[in-house]
């Protein structure tokens, strides 16, 4: 957004949260949307995900280096298509790396070999309920970047769905991260702000690149 009366700061909205807004400088978000875009194609494409109780999930997701699925970890869609998994690209690993040494400093990004990623797409009317990605063998802390649409980002606690939570509205191009104490914290995204992208990023949505370390 240009000429923000007041212009946003890094914030740690919970002890070892940290939303850094503008971490993606505008070239490096359109060359992230371009590789979402390759990796969005079939075989092993954007899919929508179904619950165990039979339900679909209104975001769309494409997984990298393990195939996620409530709730596990797999090589192939086997949701889906049934085909291998994308490789995790390493170029991809070193960002997650060097935001979590921006954030949380060099120790917590020691020994994080991030080798998955979940890319979730959300159109104007997709939510995303209170959940905890607690799927991976592993405590290395989530690395989420945002493209596209503002969506409201709700960060809870570590007991409960419910309440406490705060709010936090996540842009184009901003990084949150989240490990130590709140590695496990419950989040969401309530609520997508349509047509709030860059206009230049020629991205209709939202697009959430979450990296993970499986532990697997």
């Amino acid at each position: 957004m240009d000429a923000e009366l007041f212009p946003r700061g890094r914030t740690e909205p919970a002890p070892g949260a940290v939303h850094v807004p503008d971490w993606l400088e505008p070239a490096r978000q359109r060359q992230l949307l371009e590789a979402c875009r390759q990796w969005a194609r079939p075989p092993a494409g954007l899919r929508t995900v179904r619950t165990p109780g039979g339900g679909t999930m209104t975001a769309r997701q494409v997984c990298l280096g393990l195939h996620w699925y409530p709730y596990g970890y797999a090589r192939t869609v086997v949701d889906g298509d049934g085909a291998p998994v994308k490789p995790f690209p390493a170029w991809l690993g070193e960002l997650g790396r060097r935001a979590v040494r921006e954030t949380l400093g060099p120790a917590a990004a020691r020994d994080a070999v991030y080798d998955i990623a979940l890319i979730n797409f959300y159109g104007a009317d997709a939510r995303m309920g209170m959940h905890r990605d607690s799927d991976e063998h592993s405590d290395a802390p989530v690395v989420s970047l945002s493209l596209g649409d503002t969506c409201v980002f709700r960060f809870g606690n570590t007991r409960t769905r419910g309440r406490p939570w705060q709010d936090i509205e996540l842009r184009s191009g901003d990084l949150f991260v989240f490990g130590g104490p709140s590695r496990f914290a419950y989040h969401g995204v309530p609520r997508i702000h349509a047509n709030t992208g860059p206009r230049e990023l020629g991205l209709a949505g939202r697009l959430n690149i979450t990296l993970r370390v499986s532990g697997l």
